[in-house]
C-alpha cells in the first residue's frame, strides 16, 4: 500500500523521483497520514489539505538547506513523514514520542520550533537575512494560513520584509478556508506560473528602462499591470507591502504547484526579491468525511476511518469548556450587557451555542489576542461587560494590553482562562503553565483557581459581579464530576474554605489539585484547605490556620515561581509568621507532550506524590528543634 512511500527516508529520495510519480507518492502519503491519526489521535484536516503542498516544496527546494518554516505547525505531519520520521508516527503526541508541532531539536528539517500562530514570516525573513549577512546562497519560505493572517504580526512581518527588496524570502500563503474565494482552474495555473516565469520577470524589468524617460507612461503602465492582475487575483495588498504576488493556483495541483515553484526558486536566485505565491487547498482533502466536517476533524482522538467519528454512547462527564459555555449563555439571558469575545477560538473555548442564540453579542476578532483583550477594554468603557474566552497560553501575547489597557483603567473584563495548566499531547506550547506568576503581578487583578465544575459555574459569575479584571482559570477536559448547579449563584470574592479537618500540617490547594490533596490529606491527617483564589489571598483564613499549623504545603497546577504558592510565603511574612513551607507545582522546565495523569505523577502531583513530598519534607527536621518535630508522629 505504501510500496512508493517506503522508499522516501528524506527529501533528496524524493528529488529523485520522476515528476509521474508525485501524483502516487502523494496518494500514499495522505493515506499514510489518515492511517496514523487515526491510530494516535491529532490534528487531522490541515494535514490532509497540505500534502501535496509539502511534497511540491521538498521537491523543489533543497531543503534542509533551504529552510521551510510552517506555521502554527499543526499541519506538518507530512513533512514529518518526507523527512526521516515515518516510522516514529505510531508515537505522535505521546510520552517520549514525535511532537504535534515542528522542534528544532527533533529533526534538521525543523528550523523553527512553532505551534501559535503568525510566527513563520518574521522567522523566515530572519533567516533569509541571516543568510544573505554570512553569504549563504539559500532560500527561506514561510509557510502561513489564512487564518493566521489575521494576525497582526503576520503583517508587521510583511511590512518590515518589503524594504529587503533583494531578500531571498518566500511566502506561501495556504488559503484553506475559501476566505478570498478565487478561481483555481486552467486560466489561472496559466496566470500564475507566467506570472512567475522569466518572460515575465524580464518584460517587467524592459518595460520600466523603457518607460523611465516618461514618468506618467510608466505610472499608467504599473497601473494597468496592478488592475490586471487584481481583476483575477487579489495581488494589490501584497504587492504594495513589497511582494511579488503569484497566484492563486490549486494546492493540490502538483502540474501546477512544481513549475509554479519552480519558476519562484530561479526569481530569488537572480534577486529579485521577496515572493508571494497564494495557494488554495482545502481541508480534509482526499477523506470525504473531513472535507464535509473539517472542524470536527481537526483534532480527533483515535477513531476507525472507514466508521469515522462516533458520537459517545453513554453521557461523559460535563468539560470545564462545557461548564463555561453553558454559563456564557445562561449569564446572557440575564444580563444584557454580557459580550462575549473569542480570538479564533469559538469551538475550543466552548462559545458555539452563545454564538448560535447571542450573534450579534459574540464576537470572533480571528487570531488577534492583542487586539482581543484592548477590543474588549473598549467595549468595557462603554458601560459593557465583556468575557474574553481565551486560552491560558494564548494570553501571553495580549499581556502587555492586559496590563496597559485593561488592569492600569481598572475595567470590568472577565478573562476564562481555559487550558490552564498542563494540555496533555500539544506539549509545552500550549501549557497554561504561567498565568498565575503573569497575571499576580498586576495591579487591579484578581485571579480565581476553581477546584471542581460547580465551583468554575460560581466563580465565573462571582468574577462577572466585580467591577474591575478577574481571570478564572481551568483545565483541558473535565474535572471531579461535580454536577453544576443550575442558577447563578456566586461565592464569596477572595474567600476559600477548609475542606479537611487535620492537624500539624496544612495543605492549601489551589484550583484542581484539591482532589488529590484530600488524597493525600487523609493519609497525613493534614487539614486542607481549598484556597479558590490565588488572588487576593484569603489572608484571614491563612492566619488562622497558621495559629494552629506547623507546616504549611502549597499546591498548585502552574510554576512554582512566582505562584500562589509565592503569594502565600509573602502573605506569611508580612504578617511576621515564620513556617516552614513547601510548595509544589510545576517545576522550573519546559513540560514535554503525554497523558496529562502520567505528567503530573512525574510532577509529583498526584494524590501518591503529594504524600511523599510532604514526607520528605517532615523528615529534613527530625534533627532540629522546629515546630515540625510535632508533626512526625503523625506522618512516621
Amino acid at each position: 500500500m505504501y510500496s512508493l512511500l517506503e522508499t522516501i527516508n528524506s527529501p533528496a529520495d524524493l528529488r529523485k523521483l520522476s515528476r509521474m510519480q508525485l501524483k502516487t507518492l502523494a496518494d500514499q502519503l495522505r493515506a499514510y497520514v489518515l492511517d496514523s491519526v487515526s491510530k494516535t489521535g491529532g490534528h487531522l484536516s490541515s494535514n490532509l489539505g497540505t500534502v501535496e503542498l509539502t511534497v511540491a516544496l521538498h521537491y523543489v527546494f533543497n531543503t534542509p538547506d533551504d529552510r521551510l518554516v510552517w506555521d502554527v505547525g499543526h499541519q506538518t505531519y507530512p513533512h514529518k513523514i518526507l523527512t526521516g520520521r515515518r516510522e516514529r508516527m505510531a508515537s505522535l503526541r505521546q510520552f517520549g514520542g514525535l511532537s504535534g508541532f515542528p522542534r528544532r531539536d527533533e529533526s534538521e528539517y525543523d528550523t523553527f520550533g512553532t505551534a501559535h500562530s503568525s510566527t513563520s514570516i518574521s522567522a523566515a525573513l530572519g533567516m533569509a537575512l541571516a543568510s544573505q549577512f554570512k553569504g549563504e546562497n539559500r532560500n527561506a519560505v514561510a509557510i502561513i494560513g489564512d487564518g493566521s493572517m489575521s494576525a497582526g504580526m503576520a503583517f508587521e512581518a510583511l511590512n518590515n520584509a518589503g524594504v529587503y527588496d533583494d531578500s531571498r524570502l518566500l511566502v506561501v500563503l495556504n488559503d484553506n478556508d475559501m476566505s478570498i474565494s478565487p478561481p483555481v482552474g486552467a486560466l489561472n495555473r496559466h496566470l500564475a506560473q507566467l506570472m512567475s516565469g522569466r518572460f515575465y520577470a524580464s518584460a517587467k524589468q524592459v518595460g520600466k528602462q523603457v518607460l523611465r524617460v516618461a514618468p506618467p507612461l510608466l505610472e499608467l503602465a504599473r497601473r494597468l499591470e496592478s488592475h490586471a492582475k487584481g481583476m483575477v487575483v487579489p495581488a494589490t495588498l501584497f504587492e504594495n507591502f513589497g511582494f511579488n504576488y503569484i497566484g492563486p493556483i490549486d494546492g493540490h495541483d502538483l502540474e501546477s504547484l512544481i513549475p509554479t515553484m519552480e519558476n519562484i526558486r530561479h526569481l530569488l536566485a537572480t534577486g529579485a526579491g521577496p515572493q508571494f505565491l497564494h495557494v488554495v487547498t482545502r481541508k480534509g482533502q482526499g477523506y470525504k468525511l473531513a472535507e464535509a466536517d473539517p472542524i470536527a476533524y481537526h483534532g480527533p482522538g483515535k477513531f476507525d476511518p472507514s466508521m469515522g467519528l462516533q458520537k459517545a454512547t453513554s453521557p461523559a462527564k460535563q468539560t470545564f469548556t462545557q461548564v463555561f459555555g453553558r454559563w456564557l449563555c445562561d449569564m446572557a439571558e440575564h444580563d444584557p450587557r454580557l459580550i462575549g469575545i473569542t480570538p479564533a477560538m469559538r469551538e475550543g473555548s466552548g462559545m458555539v451555542e452563545f454564538h448560535q442564540r447571542f450573534p450579534k453579542r459574540y464576537h470572533d476578532v480571528g487570531i488577534a489576542e492583542q487586539h482581543a483583550v484592548t477590543f474588549a477594554a473598549g467595549m468595557a468603557c462603554e458601560g459593557l461587560k465583556p468575557v474574553v474566552a481565551i486560552y491560558s497560553t494564548f494570553l501571553q501575547r495580549g499581556y502587555d494590553q492586559l496590563v496597559h489597557d485593561v488592569a492600569l483603567q481598572n475595567l470590568p473584563v472577565v478573562f476564562a482562562l481555559d487550558r490552564a495548566g498542563l494540555v496533555g499531547a500539544d506539549g509545552a506550547t500550549h501549557a497554561g503553565a504561567y498565568d498565575i506568576p503573569f497575571l499576580r503581578c498586576i495591579p487591579n487583578m484578581a485571579i480565581a483557581c476553581p477546584a471542581d465544575e460547580n465551583e468554575c459555574r460560581k466563580l465565573l459569575t462571582t468574577a462577572f459581579g466585580q467591577d474591575s479584571p478577574v481571570a478564572v482559570r481551568y483545565p483541558r477536559g473535565a474535572g471531579a464530576g461535580v454536577e453544576p448547579e443550575t442558577g447563578l449563584q456566586s461565592l464569596p470574592f477572595g474567600k476559600g474554605e477548609v475542606r479537611r479537618e487535620g492537624s500539624g500540617i496544612a495543605i492549601l490547594a489551589f484550583g484542581t489539585l484539591l482532589y488529590p490533596a484530600l488524597q493525600a490529606g487523609e493519609k497525613l491527617g493534614a487539614t486542607v484547605v481549598n484556597m479558590r483564589w490565588a488572588k487576593p489571598l484569603d489572608t484571614e483564613l491563612l492566619l488562622k490556620i497558621a495559629a494552629s499549623h506547623d507546616i504549611f504545603v502549597t499546591l498548585e497546577e502552574g510554576a512554582i515561581m512566582g505562584g500562589a504558592g509565592s503569594g502565600v510565603g509573602e502573605a506569611l511574612q508580612a504578617a511576621g509568621v515564620v513556617r516552614p513551607l513547601l510548595h509544589l507545582g510545576l517545576r522550573d522546565e519546559f513540560i514535554e507532550h503525554g497523558d496529562p495523569a502520567h505528567l503530573l505523577a512525574l510532577q509529583g502531583l498526584d494524590a501518591n506524590g503529594i504524600e511523599a513530598s510532604v514526607r520528605n519534607f517532615c523528615s529534613r527536621f527530625i534533627q532540629g528543634d522546629l515546630p515540625a518535630k510535632v508533626v512526625l508522629k503523625a506522618v512516621a
